[in-house]
């Protein structure tokens, strides 16, 4: 289990984010933060795999929190989900030794892509014993490259009678956008197994995910064919 703290001080923001990192089982949010003068105390006594970490927050922006972070000792791995795409912030963060970088708004399929990326780079390195030879460095950073052209398989758990269900479903309703609760309704399946059938396709490009934000509470995520 990888623990992980969101520092984001738009709550609807962070919610979506939360959902986003905790769709995969891997990965569990300990804490939300609104700024990072907030999250550098419970960093000192909390372990803490990955930090998903804005850039504009109050108090503390988010190169002064990596050179805060940096200079208490603490190395997590920090992935950006900001707005802040200026060339001389861009050159500054990744010259802090970031993870990835995303710029508002993107979809959920790029936000996975980070997170698998972080995945595969520590258990390569967790199963690594004794020293690294060139040839093993040199898959550590092409992690990337063979991540941008892969295809997902059908993931371990998923079939495909199933998937023709929800398949079928989603091209009957073209144009519409759906929850994974609304689909599970009209598949009588569960929302949590609607979900991971949901994330597969958007990794394969099959649909893609939009937010919703006019839901009068917690921001949902949809899932369909058409154009947002």
């Amino acid at each position: 289990m990888y623990h992980v703290i969101i520092i984001e001080d738009d709550p609807m923001v962070a919610s979506i984010n939360k959902q986003y990192v905790e769709v995969t089982p891997e990965f569990r949010v300990d804490r939300i933060f609104k700024n990072g003068s907030e999250a550098l105390p419970y960093l000192k006594t909390n372990p803490t795999d990955l930090i998903i970490l804005d850039y504009y927050t109050p108090v503390m922006n988010g190169g002064e929190f990596l050179d805060a972070l940096h200079n208490a000792g603490l190395t997590p791995s920090v992935i950006m989900v900001t707005s802040a795409n200026d060339t001389d912030i861009v050159r500054s963060l990744l010259n802090r030794g970031i993870t990835d970088y995303l710029v508002k708004p993107f979809e959920y399929t790029r936000f996975k892509t980070a997170l698998d990326r972080f995945t595969e780079t520590k258990k390569y390195l967790e199963h690594s014993h004794g020293g690294l030879g060139q040839h093993d460095i040199d898959r550590l950073f092409s992690v990337n490259d063979q991540r941008a052209d892969a295809k997902p398989s059908l993931a371990k758990g998923l079939n495909e009678t199933t998937l023709a269900m929800i398949r079928e479903y989603l091209q009957n309703n073209r144009n519409g956008f759906f929850t994974s609760e609304q689909i599970a309704e009209q598949i009588h399946l569960s929302r949590i197994t609607i979900r991971r059938y949901m994330n597969y396709m958007v990794d394969t490009g099959e649909i893609i995910s939009t937010i919703d934000y006019k839901t009068g509470g917690r921001p949902s995520i949809k899932y369909g064919f058409g154009q947002k």
